[in-house]
Protein backbone atom coordinates (compact mmCIF):
# COMPACT_ATOMS: atom_id res chain seq x y z
CA UNK A 1 0.00 0.00 0.00
CA UNK A 2 1.49 3.35 -1.04
CA UNK A 3 2.20 5.42 1.82
CA UNK A 4 -0.67 8.57 2.40
CA UNK A 5 0.75 11.54 2.89
CA UNK A 6 -0.07 13.03 6.36
CA UNK A 7 -2.98 16.06 6.39
CA UNK A 8 -2.72 19.44 8.55
CA UNK A 9 -4.10 18.45 12.04
CA UNK A 10 -7.86 19.72 11.77
CA UNK A 11 -9.64 21.75 14.45
CA UNK A 12 -11.17 19.94 17.09
CA UNK A 13 -14.40 21.84 17.15
CA UNK A 14 -14.96 21.84 13.18
CA UNK A 15 -14.52 18.14 12.98
CA UNK A 16 -16.79 17.60 15.84
CA UNK A 17 -19.38 19.81 14.22
CA UNK A 18 -19.24 16.98 11.42
CA UNK A 19 -19.70 13.92 13.66
CA UNK A 20 -22.80 15.30 15.72
CA UNK A 21 -24.56 16.60 11.84
CA UNK A 22 -23.12 12.91 10.90
CA UNK A 23 -26.56 11.21 11.96
CA UNK A 24 -25.77 7.42 9.88
CA UNK A 25 -22.66 7.88 12.14
CA UNK A 26 -24.18 8.64 14.91
CA UNK A 27 -26.84 5.49 14.70
CA UNK A 28 -23.80 3.30 13.90
CA UNK A 29 -21.90 4.48 17.27
CA UNK A 30 -25.12 4.04 19.23
CA UNK A 31 -25.59 0.60 18.15
CA UNK A 32 -21.81 -0.65 18.74
CA UNK A 33 -21.65 0.98 21.89
CA UNK A 34 -25.02 -0.27 23.21
CA UNK A 35 -24.04 -3.45 22.71
CA UNK A 36 -20.78 -3.36 24.25
CA UNK A 37 -22.04 -2.00 27.36
CA UNK A 38 -24.83 -4.68 27.63
CA UNK A 39 -22.49 -7.37 27.53
CA UNK A 40 -20.53 -5.53 29.68
CA UNK A 41 -23.56 -5.74 32.12
CA UNK A 42 -24.00 -8.67 31.72
CA UNK A 43 -20.79 -10.03 32.34
CA UNK A 44 -20.32 -7.83 35.91
CA UNK A 45 -23.65 -8.99 36.71
CA UNK A 46 -22.19 -12.69 36.71
CA UNK A 47 -18.80 -12.28 38.62
CA UNK A 48 -19.56 -10.86 42.20
CA UNK A 49 -16.24 -10.41 42.69
CA UNK A 50 -16.25 -8.22 39.83
CA UNK A 51 -15.42 -4.62 41.74
CA UNK A 52 -12.82 -6.29 44.30
CA UNK A 53 -10.62 -7.21 41.49
CA UNK A 54 -10.80 -3.53 40.23
CA UNK A 55 -9.64 -2.68 43.28
CA UNK A 56 -6.61 -5.14 43.40
CA UNK A 57 -6.05 -3.81 39.45
CA UNK A 58 -5.69 -0.36 40.83
CA UNK A 59 -3.18 -1.04 44.11
CA UNK A 60 -1.30 -2.72 41.55
CA UNK A 61 -1.04 0.04 39.25
CA UNK A 62 -0.67 2.32 41.70
CA UNK A 63 2.55 0.52 43.17
CA UNK A 64 3.89 -0.04 39.66
CA UNK A 65 3.39 3.41 38.61
CA UNK A 66 5.27 4.67 42.07
CA UNK A 67 8.40 2.69 41.34
CA UNK A 68 8.43 2.69 37.46
CA UNK A 69 12.03 3.13 37.22
CA UNK A 70 12.82 0.45 39.53
CA UNK A 71 10.19 -1.88 37.51
CA UNK A 72 11.51 -0.39 34.09
CA UNK A 73 14.73 -1.11 34.93
CA UNK A 74 14.71 -4.82 35.68
CA UNK A 75 12.24 -5.68 33.29
CA UNK A 76 15.68 -4.37 30.52
CA UNK A 77 17.78 -6.45 32.45
CA UNK A 78 15.25 -9.63 32.49
CA UNK A 79 14.19 -9.26 28.65
CA UNK A 80 18.31 -8.88 27.75
CA UNK A 81 18.74 -12.01 29.92
CA UNK A 82 16.14 -14.05 28.23
CA UNK A 83 17.91 -13.30 24.52
CA UNK A 84 16.29 -9.74 23.80
CA UNK A 85 17.46 -6.33 22.25
CA UNK A 86 15.61 -3.94 24.46
CA UNK A 87 15.98 0.21 23.05
CA UNK A 88 14.31 3.23 25.03
CA UNK A 89 13.11 5.31 23.13
CA UNK A 90 12.68 9.05 24.80
CA UNK A 91 10.33 10.08 22.09
CA UNK A 92 8.04 8.85 18.60
CA UNK A 93 11.14 9.91 16.20
CA UNK A 94 13.78 7.97 18.08
CA UNK A 95 11.58 5.24 18.66
CA UNK A 96 10.65 5.08 14.50
CA UNK A 97 14.10 5.78 13.72
CA UNK A 98 15.17 2.41 15.56
CA UNK A 99 12.30 -0.20 14.27
CA UNK A 100 13.59 1.47 10.70
CA UNK A 101 17.21 0.75 11.29
CA UNK A 102 16.25 -2.85 12.71
CA UNK A 103 13.86 -3.18 9.28
CA UNK A 104 16.87 -2.28 7.30
CA UNK A 105 18.97 -4.53 8.78
CA UNK A 106 16.84 -7.44 8.33
CA UNK A 107 16.60 -6.76 4.86
CA UNK A 108 12.56 -6.27 5.64
CA UNK A 109 10.70 -5.74 2.69
CA UNK A 110 7.00 -6.76 4.14
CA UNK A 111 6.24 -6.41 7.37
CA UNK A 112 3.18 -7.32 9.30
CA UNK A 113 1.68 -5.65 11.95
CA UNK A 114 -0.75 -6.78 15.02
CA UNK A 115 -2.95 -4.56 16.82
CA UNK A 116 -0.68 -1.34 18.37
CA UNK A 117 -1.89 1.85 19.52
CA UNK A 118 1.41 2.78 20.31
CA UNK A 119 2.59 2.75 16.67
CA UNK A 120 -0.30 4.65 15.78
CA UNK A 121 0.99 6.99 18.34
CA UNK A 122 4.23 7.19 16.44
CA UNK A 123 3.32 6.99 13.11
CA UNK A 124 4.78 3.43 12.41
CA UNK A 125 2.94 3.01 9.25
CA UNK A 126 3.95 6.30 7.15
CA UNK A 127 7.60 6.09 8.45
CA UNK A 128 7.86 2.31 7.24
CA UNK A 129 6.42 2.80 3.34
CA UNK A 130 8.44 5.95 3.34
CA UNK A 131 11.63 3.73 3.98
CA UNK A 132 10.41 1.63 1.07
CA UNK A 133 8.41 -0.97 2.57
CA UNK A 134 4.93 -2.48 2.52
CA UNK A 135 3.23 -2.71 5.54
CA UNK A 136 -0.27 -4.63 6.43
CA UNK A 137 -1.98 -4.39 9.53
CA UNK A 138 -3.31 -7.77 10.28
CA UNK A 139 -6.44 -7.12 12.95
CA UNK A 140 -9.65 -7.25 11.28
CA UNK A 141 -10.55 -3.65 12.02
CA UNK A 142 -6.92 -2.57 11.42
CA UNK A 143 -7.12 -3.81 8.22
CA UNK A 144 -10.48 -2.21 7.42
CA UNK A 145 -9.61 0.60 8.18
CA UNK A 146 -6.21 0.76 6.65
CA UNK A 147 -7.70 -0.01 2.89
CA UNK A 148 -9.59 2.93 3.49
CA UNK A 149 -6.45 4.60 4.32
CA UNK A 150 -7.91 5.92 7.94
CA UNK A 151 -7.07 5.93 11.53
CA UNK A 152 -9.15 3.70 14.10
CA UNK A 153 -12.00 5.33 15.44
CA UNK A 154 -11.82 3.44 18.81
CA UNK A 155 -9.62 2.12 20.76
CA UNK A 156 -10.60 -1.89 20.43
CA UNK A 157 -12.92 -1.41 18.05
CA UNK A 158 -11.46 0.74 15.02
CA UNK A 159 -13.90 0.16 12.91
CA UNK A 160 -16.46 1.21 14.61
CA UNK A 161 -18.08 3.60 12.78
CA UNK A 162 -18.73 1.20 9.80
CA UNK A 163 -21.96 -1.06 9.04
CA UNK A 164 -21.59 -4.60 7.65
CA UNK A 165 -23.00 -3.15 4.36
CA UNK A 166 -19.81 -0.20 4.13
CA UNK A 167 -17.67 -3.24 4.68
CA UNK A 168 -19.13 -5.00 2.01
CA UNK A 169 -18.56 -2.04 -0.76
CA UNK A 170 -14.74 -1.61 0.64
CA UNK A 171 -13.92 -5.37 0.18
CA UNK A 172 -15.63 -5.63 -3.25
CA UNK A 173 -13.87 -2.14 -4.47
CA UNK A 174 -10.21 -3.09 -2.58
CA UNK A 175 -9.96 -7.03 -2.63
CA UNK A 176 -12.15 -7.29 -5.98
CA UNK A 177 -14.70 -9.92 -4.29
CA UNK A 178 -18.40 -9.99 -4.94
CA UNK A 179 -20.20 -7.81 -2.67
CA UNK A 180 -21.42 -9.28 0.37
CA UNK A 181 -22.28 -8.03 4.03
CA UNK A 182 -22.60 -11.41 5.58
CA UNK A 183 -19.89 -10.88 8.69
CA UNK A 184 -18.92 -14.62 7.98
CA UNK A 185 -18.06 -14.13 4.40
CA UNK A 186 -16.08 -11.18 4.91
CA UNK A 187 -13.74 -12.43 7.89
CA UNK A 188 -13.25 -15.30 5.16
CA UNK A 189 -12.27 -13.09 2.57
CA UNK A 190 -10.00 -11.25 4.79
CA UNK A 191 -8.64 -14.15 6.69
CA UNK A 192 -7.72 -15.49 3.01
CA UNK A 193 -6.05 -12.47 1.99
CA UNK A 194 -3.65 -12.30 5.05
CA UNK A 195 -2.75 -16.07 5.53
CA UNK A 196 0.05 -15.70 2.22
CA UNK A 197 1.17 -12.17 3.81
CA UNK A 198 1.88 -13.94 7.01
CA UNK A 199 3.83 -16.12 5.72
CA UNK A 200 5.68 -14.23 3.33
CA UNK A 201 6.54 -11.14 6.31
CA UNK A 202 9.91 -10.59 7.26
CA UNK A 203 9.03 -8.39 9.95
CA UNK A 204 6.60 -8.54 12.54
CA UNK A 205 5.18 -5.92 15.00
CA UNK A 206 3.00 -5.60 17.70
CA UNK A 207 1.77 -3.79 20.90
CA UNK A 208 2.04 -4.45 24.26
CA UNK A 209 -0.66 -5.52 26.73
CA UNK A 210 0.76 -6.18 30.04
CA UNK A 211 5.32 -6.76 30.94
CA UNK A 212 6.12 -8.14 33.77
CA UNK A 213 9.43 -7.23 35.44
CA UNK A 214 10.02 -10.47 37.53
CA UNK A 215 10.39 -12.58 34.41
CA UNK A 216 10.95 -10.83 31.32
CA UNK A 217 7.93 -11.70 30.14
CA UNK A 218 5.74 -9.31 27.55
CA UNK A 219 1.77 -10.68 27.23
CA UNK A 220 -0.37 -9.76 24.57
CA UNK A 221 -4.28 -9.81 24.65
CA UNK A 222 -6.07 -10.67 21.99
CA UNK A 223 -9.42 -12.41 20.13
CA UNK A 224 -7.85 -13.07 16.25
CA UNK A 225 -4.53 -14.80 16.72
CA UNK A 226 -3.58 -12.46 14.14
CA UNK A 227 -0.69 -10.96 16.57
CA UNK A 228 0.49 -14.60 17.83
CA UNK A 229 0.94 -15.22 14.01
CA UNK A 230 3.30 -11.79 13.65
CA UNK A 231 5.17 -12.39 16.31
CA UNK A 232 5.55 -15.87 15.72
CA UNK A 233 5.80 -16.09 11.93
CA UNK A 234 8.65 -13.38 10.58
CA UNK A 235 12.21 -13.72 11.21
CA UNK A 236 12.72 -10.66 13.26
CA UNK A 237 9.91 -9.48 15.70
CA UNK A 238 9.75 -6.07 17.33
CA UNK A 239 7.63 -5.66 20.22
CA UNK A 240 6.50 -1.72 21.40
CA UNK A 241 5.45 -0.66 24.25
CA UNK A 242 4.77 2.65 26.53
CA UNK A 243 6.84 2.89 29.85
CA UNK A 244 3.53 2.51 31.77
CA UNK A 245 3.09 -0.92 30.43
CA UNK A 246 5.07 -2.71 33.21
CA UNK A 247 3.67 -4.69 36.25
CA UNK A 248 5.52 -5.59 38.58
CA UNK A 249 5.27 -10.42 39.35
CA UNK A 250 3.92 -12.29 37.00
CA UNK A 251 1.16 -13.07 39.94
CA UNK A 252 -0.47 -9.74 39.36
CA UNK A 253 -1.64 -10.34 36.00
CA UNK A 254 -4.52 -12.97 36.64
CA UNK A 255 -6.08 -10.01 38.47
CA UNK A 256 -6.03 -7.94 35.17
CA UNK A 257 -7.05 -10.57 33.00
CA UNK A 258 -10.60 -10.98 35.43
CA UNK A 259 -11.26 -7.82 34.53
CA UNK A 260 -9.74 -6.32 30.82
CA UNK A 261 -12.08 -8.39 28.68
CA UNK A 262 -15.26 -8.12 30.70
CA UNK A 263 -15.17 -4.12 30.83
CA UNK A 264 -13.80 -4.12 27.27
CA UNK A 265 -15.42 -6.23 25.03
CA UNK A 266 -17.92 -8.15 27.99
CA UNK A 267 -15.89 -11.38 27.32
CA UNK A 268 -14.72 -13.39 29.96
CA UNK A 269 -11.32 -13.85 28.54
CA UNK A 270 -10.29 -12.85 25.57
CA UNK A 271 -9.38 -15.79 22.59
CA UNK A 272 -5.34 -15.37 22.86
CA UNK A 273 -3.45 -14.77 25.81
CA UNK A 274 0.05 -14.87 24.65
CA UNK A 275 2.92 -15.06 26.84
CA UNK A 276 6.57 -13.97 24.83
CA UNK A 277 9.78 -14.25 26.77
CA UNK A 278 12.38 -14.03 23.89
CA UNK A 279 13.49 -14.98 20.79
CA UNK A 280 13.48 -18.83 19.33
CA UNK A 281 16.11 -21.01 21.60
CA UNK A 282 17.93 -23.52 20.25
CA UNK A 283 16.20 -27.18 19.60
CA UNK A 284 12.72 -25.03 18.88
CA UNK A 285 10.93 -25.05 16.02
CA UNK A 286 9.06 -21.59 15.38
CA UNK A 287 9.50 -18.01 16.74
CA UNK A 288 11.52 -15.44 15.66
CA UNK A 289 15.33 -15.40 15.39
CA UNK A 290 15.67 -12.06 16.21
CA UNK A 291 13.36 -10.10 19.03
CA UNK A 292 13.08 -6.39 19.86
CA UNK A 293 11.72 -4.67 22.52
CA UNK A 294 11.52 -0.58 22.45
CA UNK A 295 9.97 1.17 25.78
CA UNK A 296 8.46 4.42 24.50
CA UNK A 297 8.38 7.61 26.81
CA UNK A 298 7.14 10.31 24.69
CA UNK A 299 5.70 12.42 27.15
CA UNK A 300 4.88 9.87 29.63
CA UNK A 301 7.46 10.86 32.26
CA UNK A 302 5.78 14.50 32.22
CA UNK A 303 2.77 13.05 33.56
CA UNK A 304 4.52 10.97 35.96
CA UNK A 305 5.97 13.63 37.25
CA UNK A 306 2.56 15.86 37.31
CA UNK A 307 0.78 14.15 40.93
CA UNK A 308 -2.87 14.60 39.26
CA UNK A 309 -1.68 13.46 36.03
CA UNK A 310 0.20 10.30 36.74
CA UNK A 311 -3.13 8.61 37.44
CA UNK A 312 -3.62 8.67 33.70
CA UNK A 313 -0.92 6.10 33.50
CA UNK A 314 -3.25 3.04 35.07
CA UNK A 315 -4.86 2.99 31.88
CA UNK A 316 -5.21 -0.65 30.34
CA UNK A 317 -6.93 0.55 26.92
CA UNK A 318 -9.70 -1.52 27.35
CA UNK A 319 -11.63 1.59 25.38
CA UNK A 320 -14.63 1.15 27.74
CA UNK A 321 -14.85 4.95 28.76
CA UNK A 322 -15.30 5.66 24.95
CA UNK A 323 -18.55 3.79 24.38
CA UNK A 324 -19.93 5.22 27.55
CA UNK A 325 -19.06 8.44 27.00
CA UNK A 326 -21.96 10.78 25.75
CA UNK A 327 -19.69 13.25 23.29
CA UNK A 328 -17.49 10.17 21.68
CA UNK A 329 -20.62 8.30 21.16
CA UNK A 330 -22.09 11.79 19.57
CA UNK A 331 -18.91 12.58 17.40
CA UNK A 332 -17.09 9.30 16.92
CA UNK A 333 -13.18 8.70 17.20
CA UNK A 334 -11.71 10.70 13.97
CA UNK A 335 -13.37 14.05 15.53
CA UNK A 336 -10.54 14.13 18.21
CA UNK A 337 -7.61 14.22 15.59
CA UNK A 338 -5.38 11.56 18.08
CA UNK A 339 -4.80 8.19 18.24
CA UNK A 340 -6.42 8.48 21.40
CA UNK A 341 -9.94 9.20 21.14
CA UNK A 342 -12.67 9.53 24.14
CA UNK A 343 -12.30 10.44 27.34
CA UNK A 344 -8.91 8.84 28.19
CA UNK A 345 -7.77 10.25 24.74
CA UNK A 346 -8.81 13.68 26.06
CA UNK A 347 -6.17 13.36 28.42
CA UNK A 348 -3.71 11.52 27.45
CA UNK A 349 -3.23 13.45 24.09
CA UNK A 350 -2.26 16.92 25.05
CA UNK A 351 0.20 15.44 27.29
CA UNK A 352 1.63 13.06 24.01
CA UNK A 353 0.75 15.61 21.25
CA UNK A 354 0.51 18.81 22.55
CA UNK A 355 -1.30 22.12 21.60
CA UNK A 356 -2.82 20.08 18.69
CA UNK A 357 -4.72 18.61 21.15
CA UNK A 358 -4.84 21.20 23.98
CA UNK A 359 -9.25 21.60 23.31
CA UNK A 360 -9.94 17.92 23.93
CA UNK A 361 -9.89 18.36 27.66
CA UNK A 362 -13.09 20.39 27.20
CA UNK A 363 -14.39 17.60 25.14
CA UNK A 364 -16.34 16.17 28.14
CA UNK A 365 -19.83 16.70 30.10
CA UNK A 366 -17.72 15.87 33.27
CA UNK A 367 -20.96 13.46 34.00
CA UNK A 368 -18.38 10.55 35.60
CA UNK A 369 -19.51 7.66 33.45
CA UNK A 370 -15.93 7.08 32.49
CA UNK A 371 -15.15 7.07 35.75
CA UNK A 372 -17.50 4.72 37.15
CA UNK A 373 -16.89 1.91 34.19
CA UNK A 374 -13.15 2.13 34.15
CA UNK A 375 -11.42 -1.50 35.15
CA UNK A 376 -8.83 0.49 37.33
CA UNK A 377 -11.30 3.76 38.52
CA UNK A 378 -9.41 6.10 37.14
CA UNK A 379 -10.56 9.54 38.08
CA UNK A 380 -10.82 11.00 34.37
CA UNK A 381 -13.17 13.88 35.08
CA UNK A 382 -10.96 15.27 38.23
CA UNK A 383 -7.72 15.12 35.52
CA UNK A 384 -10.14 16.47 32.95
CA UNK A 385 -10.87 19.83 34.99
CA UNK A 386 -6.89 19.70 35.91
CA UNK A 387 -6.39 19.57 32.31
CA UNK A 388 -8.64 22.63 31.70
CA UNK A 389 -7.25 24.40 34.62
CA UNK A 390 -3.71 24.25 32.82
CA UNK A 391 -4.71 25.07 29.65
CA UNK A 392 -6.45 28.47 31.05
CA UNK A 393 -3.53 29.41 32.85
CA UNK A 394 -0.96 28.81 30.14
CA UNK A 395 -2.65 32.22 28.28
CA UNK A 396 -3.76 35.67 29.84
CA UNK A 397 -7.62 36.01 30.22
CA UNK A 398 -7.04 38.84 27.53
CA UNK A 399 -5.81 36.30 25.22
CA UNK A 400 -9.06 34.45 25.18
CA UNK A 401 -11.38 34.39 22.91
CA UNK A 402 -14.44 36.70 23.16
CA UNK A 403 -17.08 34.11 24.24
CA UNK A 404 -14.69 33.01 26.81
CA UNK A 405 -13.90 35.74 28.44
CA UNK A 406 -18.15 36.64 28.32
CA UNK A 407 -18.65 33.52 30.16
CA UNK A 408 -15.87 34.00 32.49
CA UNK A 409 -17.41 37.62 33.13
CA UNK A 410 -21.21 35.89 33.41
CA UNK A 411 -19.63 32.98 36.19
CA UNK A 412 -17.97 36.26 38.46
CA UNK A 413 -21.39 38.22 38.29
CA UNK A 414 -23.24 35.04 39.10
CA UNK A 415 -21.25 34.31 42.11
CA UNK A 416 -21.30 37.50 43.45
CA UNK A 417 -24.97 37.25 43.26
CA UNK A 418 -25.02 33.66 44.97
CA UNK A 419 -23.85 35.22 47.87
CA UNK A 420 -26.92 36.87 48.46
CA UNK A 421 -29.92 33.70 48.88
CA UNK A 422 -32.73 36.23 48.43
CA UNK A 423 -31.82 38.17 45.65
CA UNK A 424 -31.17 34.86 43.61
CA UNK A 425 -34.45 33.67 45.21
CA UNK A 426 -35.97 36.65 43.79
CA UNK A 427 -34.24 36.67 40.47
CA UNK A 428 -35.15 33.35 39.80
CA UNK A 429 -38.67 33.71 40.27
CA UNK A 430 -38.73 36.70 38.29
CA UNK A 431 -37.15 34.78 34.97
CA UNK A 432 -38.99 32.00 35.64
CA UNK A 433 -42.18 33.70 35.07
CA UNK A 434 -40.99 35.54 32.46
CA UNK A 435 -39.65 32.36 30.43
CA UNK A 436 -43.50 30.65 31.05
CA UNK A 437 -44.88 32.20 27.82
CA UNK A 438 -42.22 30.75 25.54
CA UNK A 439 -42.50 27.12 27.25
CA UNK A 440 -44.24 24.43 24.88
CA UNK A 441 -45.75 21.24 26.77
CA UNK A 442 -43.91 22.32 29.99
CA UNK A 443 -40.63 22.53 27.80
CA UNK A 444 -38.18 25.37 26.79
CA UNK A 445 -37.68 24.29 23.00
CA UNK A 446 -35.24 27.39 22.46
CA UNK A 447 -33.42 28.80 25.38
CA UNK A 448 -32.15 32.71 24.92
CA UNK A 449 -28.52 34.45 25.03
CA UNK A 450 -26.35 31.84 26.71
CA UNK A 451 -28.23 29.60 27.16
CA UNK A 452 -29.06 28.87 23.52
CA UNK A 453 -26.60 26.01 22.75
CA UNK A 454 -28.57 24.13 25.79
CA UNK A 455 -31.28 24.00 23.22
CA UNK A 456 -29.28 23.98 20.30
CA UNK A 457 -28.92 20.30 19.48
CA UNK A 458 -32.30 19.09 20.17
CA UNK A 459 -32.54 19.33 23.88
CA UNK A 460 -35.77 20.62 25.58
CA UNK A 461 -35.28 22.40 29.31
CA UNK A 462 -37.67 21.83 31.62
CA UNK A 463 -39.61 25.49 31.67
CA UNK A 464 -40.02 26.83 35.57
CA UNK A 465 -42.42 25.28 37.75
CA UNK A 466 -43.85 22.44 35.72
CA UNK A 467 -44.10 19.50 36.66
CA UNK A 468 -41.96 17.43 34.64
CA UNK A 469 -42.99 15.15 31.15
CA UNK A 470 -41.18 13.42 28.60
CA UNK A 471 -39.56 15.75 26.10
CA UNK A 472 -38.62 15.22 22.57
CA UNK A 473 -36.32 12.40 22.22
CA UNK A 474 -37.21 10.01 24.98
CA UNK A 475 -38.77 7.13 24.72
Amino acid sequence: MAAAKPDPIPDFLETSRKGVADADLRRKLENSTGRHLEHVAHMRAEFPGYDGERDVARRIKEDAIGRLDELLIELKQKLEANGCTVFVAADAAEARDYIIKIARKASARHVVKGKSMTTEEIDLNPALQAAGMEVVETDLGEYIVQLRRERPSHIITPAIHLSKEDIGQLFADQLGIAYTAEPEALTAAARERLRSIFLGADLGVTGVNFAIAETGTLVLIENEGNGRLTSTLPETFIAVMGIEKVIPKLADLSHFLEILARTGTGQKLTTYTNFISGPRREGELDGPRAMHVVILDNGRSAMLADPVMREALYCLRCGACLNVCPVYRRIGGHAYNSPYPGPIGSIVSPNLFGSAAAKLPFASTLCGACRDICPVKIDIPRILLHLRWKETQAQPPTKWPADARRTRAGVRRFARMARHPRTLRLLSRIGGWMLRPFARDRYLRRMPGPFKNWTRWGRDFPAPGARRRKPRGEG
